[in-house]
């Protein structure tokens, strides 16, 4: 991964709240990939819609229908 944009103690955190579980460093390194690509994905798509609405900044429901629209909603 080129830059880590979300802490491994986040997905640490995250991971606990599944319950009482150990969690391997590479666990925490494979999900914040995960989540950083699907992240970056929903914000492409966020911004072409604010775009396309005639806006430069992304709002909340740009980023719901991005969400929506990947999901085949």
């Amino acid at each position: 991964m080129a830059e880590k944009i979300i802490s491994y103690n986040a997905m640490d955190k995250l991971i606990r709240k599944t319950g009482e579980v150990r969690v391997a460093d590479d666990a925490k390194e494979a999900l914040a990939e995960v989540l950083e690509q699907k992240g970056l994905e929903l914000a492409q798509l966020a911004k072409r819609m604010a775009e396309h609405a005639g806006r430069k900044t992304v709002t909340a429901s740009d980023i719901k229908l991005a969400v929506k629209n990947q999901n085949g909603y």
